[in-house]
């Protein structure tokens, strides 16, 4: 067995053990021998550091949570304080290192269009992931680097991929969660989520029933997201619920 058969054996292995840590140590192997990463080798990547990095943003929305409880003066607040800037720390640490994989080893090497859209769409995913929890100048910067990477994995997905495609989809999902929660900018989100909705299910008409039911989550999201900020922008009842996963 090749060593890069190996590893990816090995990374499936600790993904039904639900050994994420153990996981993430192995695609990092396998981004590291530099390979353009096969549809299979692009999902363990994905999902290792998106486990890794979900249970940290979870945590620290919850301690978000529990601060905006408190009282002013409140001396747990301090306790809150310093324990949020240990996850962010974390979080820090996570995004920068995957940023920098995919800078190094994965888009150099991605030469189709779906591994060149992915990696971009991964791209802007992390840097996103830092302007949720930056302030200032270091939130304006991840911002900034985050719509830079969706407008590019946009226009790459607008020539080699089709409106149906997953991967298009997922990027949609992406991006107009990106204009929702890090620009505030509602009304492009949901101009992003419509127009990648629309697209695909004329797409999927034409093509038949059947031939592309990998997207129908993807289509079930923006379809769920679209309904929710619609109705905000409207002023129904609905409103943006912290436990709600925009993302899937």
């Amino acid at each position: 067995m090749e060593e890069r058969e190996k590893v990816v054996c090995l990374a499936k292995l600790a993904e039904q053990a639900e050994r994420y840590d153990d996981m993430v140590e192995f695609v990092k192997q396998l981004a590291r021998m530099d390979v353009d990463m096969s549809a299979e080798e692009r999902h363990l990547f994905s999902v290792g550091f998106k486990n890794t990095i979900g249970t940290k943003r979870a945590s620290w929305r919850i301690i978000c949570s529990l601060e905006q409880k408190l009282t002013s003066g409140d001396q747990a607040g301090v306790m809150i304080d310093a324990y949020k800037k240990k996850v962010e720390d974390e979080l820090r640490k996570v995004c920068n290192e995957v940023l920098s994989i995919i800078a190094i080893h994965c888009l150099p090497l991605a030469n189709s269009g779906e591994n060149v859209v992915f990696f971009y769409k991964m791209k802007g995913d992390y840097y996103r992931y830092l302007a949720e929890f930056s302030t200032g100048t270091e939130k304006k910067a991840a911002a900034d680097q985050s719509l830079m990477a969706y407008q590019h994995a946009v226009v790459v997905a607008s020539s080699e991929l089709s409106p149906a495609h997953q991967i298009r989809l997922g990027l949609a999902l992406k991006f107009s969660v990106f204009f929702y929660e890090i620009m505030n900018s509602h009304e492009r989100a949901c101009q992003v989520a419509k127009q990648a909705f629309d697209e695909a299910l004329t797409e999927i008409n034409s093509a038949g029933e059947g031939v592309y039911k990998d997207s129908t989550i993807m289509m079930q999201l923006l379809k769920d997201n679209l309904a929710l900020w619609t109705s905000e922008l409207t002023g129904g009842e609905a409103s943006k619920d912290d436990d709600i996963d925009m993302e899937g």
